[in-house]
């Protein structure tokens, strides 16, 4: 049975987050160069935007390069963000017969300057679509954002901007990367690790998790859906009791 029809299209999240794990442990796993895994992890890119689009989402977020990843060796770097590039100039038509809006958050300042105007170029090319918004975390950590936030929202107070009193979530929430975007509602973690990794830690807080054994570069759109159809199963209570749920 077409796991697709299994979905409640009424039920959907609005925002899934993922955390696109396993792309060195897969291309180790057939004595190949980490690279070749991010290089093979593309499909599994494209079939979970693809998707996410059929059954309504309207945005999803990618984890793909955090402000930890800046350690790893710069041939790897270089590598990565090579294929930044020329994933994005690759994908563009697709972007745009699809209806997809790209976005970018984290410190884009800190990618090198190709990476840069090639993301902005088509940020912009993209701003008009409005089938889903897909947005890349890149040189991205959530301490980093709320760190931020937090000195952006002080110098408004000692400015006068703000009144202290009137600061709550919303506040907050307006001052991250993310203020144009929805909370998330699903977090797709592969490869079986089970950690957050810094990604979204605010913006989580209500989210379910969902943890596969799926090396990333093997996800598919199947495997999407069966996240879906685990989510759709589990009860949302936001703090409530199943009984306030039912009534």
């Amino acid at each position: 049975m077409d796991k697709k029809l299994q979905i409640d299209l009424q039920r959907v999240p609005k925002h899934v987050a993922i955390i696109m794990d396993g792309n060195g442990r897969w291309a180790k796993g057939k004595g190949m160069e980490r690279i070749f895994g991010h290089k093979n992890a593309l499909t599994a890119v494209r079939e979970s935007i693809e998707g996410a689009t059929k059954i309504g989402v309207s945005a999803i977020t990618l984890y793909a390069f955090s402000t930890e990843n800046w350690n790893r060796p710069k041939v790897e770097i270089d590598a990565l963000m090579n294929l930044l590039i020329s994933s994005l100039k690759k994908e563009l038509p697709t972007f745009q017969e699809n209806g997809v809006k790209v976005n970018a958050i984290g410190s884009i300042e800190n990618l090198p300057k190709k990476a840069q105007v090639t993301l902005r170029n088509v940020i912009l090319d993209t701003e008009k679509n409005d089938v889903i918004t897909l947005t890349l975390a890149l040189s991205y950590g959530s301490r980093e954002e709320i760190v931020n936030a937090m000195k952006t929202i002080s110098k408004k107070v000692v400015n006068k901007e703000l009144d202290l009193e009137n600061i709550d979530e919303n506040t907050i929430n307006n001052h991250l990367y993310t203020f144009n975007l929805p909370h998330v509602d699903l977090m797709i973690r592969t490869s079986g690790e089970q950690r957050i990794s810094n990604f979204l830690l605010w913006q989580m807080a209500y989210a379910e998790l969902y943890f596969t054994d799926i090396l990333w570069p093997d996800f598919r759109e199947e495997h999407f859906y069966d996240a879906i159809i685990e989510y759709q199963n589990r009860e949302r209570r936001f703090g409530k009791t199943s009984e306030q749920l039912t009534e």
